[in-house]
């Protein structure tokens, strides 16, 4: 679960941590490499490794479903992307021709998504 401490950024009286995609947009018609564009409101977006309340990364679920709730997001899996370093873009590179989904989560620290959730989905297609 995620810390009493971590979630100081996002208690009463502040805005909940919210997470968008802001490209590809829903819908969209793309060839080659797709660009995946990010942002963030209600939590400062840092690295991994800065371990400070209030902060998240961000995690790209594509073409596959999210992790059970307070589990961690596994390194190493197929069609999970970690943005540890604090990065708000990454393009996902040789997607197979036809309809995708990416869904965009914030984690805590330690890979957790934060609770409550802050995720975005969009579909879009690879000609």
């Amino acid at each position: 679960m995620i810390s009493a401490a971590l979630l100081a950024g996002c208690e009463a009286g502040d805005r909940r941590a919210e997470v968008r995609i802001d490209a590809p947009g829903e819908g969209d018609t793309l060839a080659g490499d797709v660009p995946v564009s990010l942002s963030a409101s209600g939590i400062e977006i840092a690295p991994a490794s800065e371990h400070r309340p209030g902060t998240a990364h961000h995690h790209l679920f594509v073409d596959r479903d999210l992790t059970p709730p307070g589990e961690k997001m596994p390194a190493g899996t197929t069609g999970l992307i970690h943005l540890g370093k604090g990065d708000s873009t990454f393009t996902i590179l040789a997607l197979a021709p036809g309809e995708h989904r990416v869904i965009a989560v914030l984690g805590d620290s330690a890979h957790v998504p934060l609770d409550p959730l802050a995720a975005d989905t969009v579909t879009f297609t690879v000609r």
